[in-house]
């Protein structure tokens, strides 16, 4: 019953957070788009892409120097990569909204020109 209980409870957090982290909610909540965006990078992208390196395959890391030359420069280009995936990137289309992926790939590119800092 413990057991059961605990169970429970973590899937009642885990459903808060899902819900809490939306970004429909997270306006409304008053949360920082920034943040928003950032806390979805985190959790699905940054497993591989820690502080916008590749932990999979160094030269195809989130740094502006390599999306350029991979012709992954513009948020149009980070959609459809991360919509479709390729090779060992897989695709986010079924996981995540659009809204949220276009949201990430704004993050992205907007994290390239800063350096990752």
């Amino acid at each position: 019953m413990k057991k059961l209980i605990k169970i429970s409870f973590f899937g009642i957090i885990l459903a808060g957070f899902f819900l809490f982290f939306s970004p429909s909610n997270a306006l409304a909540s008053g949360i920082d788009s920034s943040e928003n965006s950032r806390n979805l990078f985190e959790f699905n992208c940054a497993g591989c892409h820690p502080n916008g390196s590749n932990i999979i395959r160094r030269g195809k890391n989130l740094q502006l120097k390599a999306l350029k030359r991979n012709k992954l420069d513009s948020v149009d280009a980070i959609v459809s990569f991360v919509s479709l995936g390729k090779n060992n990137m897989p695709s986010y289309k079924d996981r995540l909204s659009e809204e949220q992926i276009l949201e990430v790939s704004h993050y992205v590119l907007a994290q390239a020109e800063k350096g990752w800092k």
